[in-house]
């Protein structure tokens, strides 16, 4: 019998927006060709960048580390092709804001310099650990937080319940589906490994709009009770990690808490599968598989893509932008963030290109809040966005943090619900960025 379990019940608040996952859900992955010149920032993860170890004038193979990690929180970054490194600047960035970057002319080679393979059955938990630390494997769920810490829970925190999340709730996005479906074997091992290192059970959450991808993986899975798959109802975010493990374990993780306060780490798809990737091929993280979709790309794809290739050869292989297109987000349309260089690199936990038409897109010209009340009803976590939003936008932000600034997740129900067209998330965004800064400043006066 299928280990598979439906859900009926589910979070409060969030919204329906159209799917519009037909452009590209059944498209297979296609491999984009090594560009020219690949540009590799070196904070491609939450926390801090990483100390490049090469130079100007330096040959690197592909796999080849390229910048080692700064502190407990960071990550290292690794070449996605041969060749040699042309310069370290700051450029453009995916976040809008000016990144160090390692700039390298690609060169026809097949030489690599990956890590020597591992057996996941024989080897070592410290073993496997290290592995993904030395791989530079970071969350491919958005925040882009390293694996290696997300593993290693703090004295007096336990792992209880590993949840591999497969929602892919964000609108456009087929990037998770399509992995379920074509490396469905690498998910179930990457999974494998990961319950091995946190010694606990594993339980898959899946929206219900891919059944396609319930019935391969059940399949696959057998009669096995180690993994089990839960169906979950479609409502954004599902996919944000306090609702899918409220979801699927009916604990809420506390404001300001992280889901190993409440037992639980929580993996994408796309990053089990890199763990697979790392340990079983020795190959570090140096792909990204991008949705690239919306109704402005000529040519919807599923793509894998070098990381630091610039946003706009991606677009050239797609065949162009549309002339209706307006814009082009890196992400979801939710979350995502809007494009105006594309010379900025793909990075490591990019997960879609869309190019969206006026159609598309939210009308412009916002008016008086109406206090309607919406935003707060749609809210998953309880706050009144427009209030913190009023709060950024007057700088008063200890009354924004006061009010639970520091709470919110981005998800950007607020702004999709808001009837007054107010880019609620937008302020709270740069009223968070505020408040962070000003506690880090506190904290070093101190």
């Amino acid at each position: 019998m299928l280990n598979t379990l439906r859900l009926k019940g589910s979070f409060k608040g969030g919204v329906h927006p159209a799917e519009v996952k037909e452009l590209s859900k059944d498209v297979p992955f296609e491999r984009l060709p090594d560009p020219k010149t690949v540009y590799i920032p070196v904070s491609q993860h939450a926390g801090r960048e990483a100390k490049p170890l090469v130079a100007k004038g330096s040959t690197v193979k592909k796999g080849e580390l390229l910048a080692e990690s700064e502190g407990f929180i960071s990550a290292p970054v690794h070449s996605p092709v041969s060749g040699m490194v042309t310069k370290i600047s700051k450029t453009a960035h995916l976040s809008g804001a000016p990144k160090t970057v390692i700039e390298i002319s690609v060169a026809e080679s097949t030489d690599t310099s990956f890590m020597p393979p591992l057996d996941p059955k024989t080897a070592a938990r410290e073993e496997l650990l290290n592995r993904i630390k030395e791989a530079g494997i970071v969350g491919m769920g958005g925040a882009a937080f390293p694996m290696f810490v997300k593993l290693s829970p703090p004295p007096g925190k336990k792992i209880e319940k590993l949840i591999i999340n497969a929602a892919e709730c964000e609108p456009y996005l087929t990037r998770d589906y399509r992995l379920m479906l074509e490396y469905t074997d690498q998910l179930i091992v990457g999974i494998e490994i990961l319950m091995k290192i946190t010694g606990v059970e594993c339980v898959i959450g899946i929206e219900d709009n891919k059944p396609e991808a319930v019935e391969v993986i059940t399949r696959k899975l057998g009669s096995r009770s180690d993994i089990s798959v839960k169906v979950l109802p479609v409502k954004y975010p599902q996919g944000a990690e306090k609702m899918l493990i409220y979801a699927v374990t009916g604990k809420k993780v506390p404001p300001g808490k992280l889901p190993v306060d409440v037992g639980v780490v929580m993996q994408n798809v796309g990053t089990a599968i890199s763990v697979y990737k790392a340990v079983v091929e020795g190959q570090p993280q140096i792909e990204a598989w991008v949705s690239v979709t919306g109704g402005g790309i000529t040519s919807p794809r599923n793509l894998i893509v070098p990381i630091g290739t610039p946003v706009q050869n991606i677009l050239e292989f797609c065949g162009g932008l549309k002339p209706e297109a307006v814009k082009v987000v890196a992400g979801g349309p939710m979350m995502g963030n809007n494009l105006y260089d594309y010379s900025a690199p793909v990075m490591k936990a990019t997960s879609g290109l869309l190019a969206l038409t006026g159609a598309e897109t939210t009308a412009d010209g916002a008016v008086a809040c109406l206090r309607c009340g919406k935003c707060v009803e749609v809210c998953p976590v309880n706050l009144m966005p427009t209030r913190i939003s009023q709060f950024s936008k007057l700088q008063r932000f200890e009354d924004a943090e006061a009010a639970g600034i520091l709470v919110c997740m981005e998800c950007g129900c607020c702004a999709y619900e808001c009837p007054a067209n107010i880019p609620l998330v937008q302020w709270i965004r740069l009223g968070k960025k505020e408040v962070i800064r000003l506690k880090q400043q506190e904290r070093k006066t101190a």
